[in-house]
């Protein structure tokens, strides 16, 4: 019988152990459309760790779930920012930004409901 219970204790301990955790966050971007959604989403949902990316258009925020043993919240952010997106306290990548299409540029949205 203590042999079981040790095989329980051991095995209950390894499974543990060996699960990845996985946490949710909400990112706020300086996304606009649905084109930026499409990209940010697409972006992230291809990268190994992340297991849910959905960016809300109105509140400029996605959401992310992913495996923290395999990438960090920062590395989710600098992802981001090198399409040329701000996330959270990370800047948009200069270059990337420039090279957004006029609609997905901060403001964007606004210019071209006018025309």
């Amino acid at each position: 019988m203590k042999n079981v219970i040790v095989l329980v204790f051991a095995l209950f301990t390894l499974t543990a152990f060996g699960q990845k955790k996985v946490e949710e966050v909400i990112i706020h971007t300086t996304a606009e459309c649905g084109s930026c959604k499409k990209r940010i989403e697409g972006k992230l949902n291809y990268t190994k760790g992340i297991k849910f990316a959905e960016l809300d258009i109105p509140s400029k925020n996605v959401t992310v779930k992913f495996q923290t043993k395999k990438i960090s919240l920062a590395e989710i952010k600098n992802l981001i920012a090198e399409l040329g997106y701000d996330a959270d306290d990370v800047k948009a990548n200069q270059v990337s930004y420039d090279a957004l299409p006029q609609c997905c540029k901060i403001g964007g949205m606004e210019h071209t409901e006018e025309k």
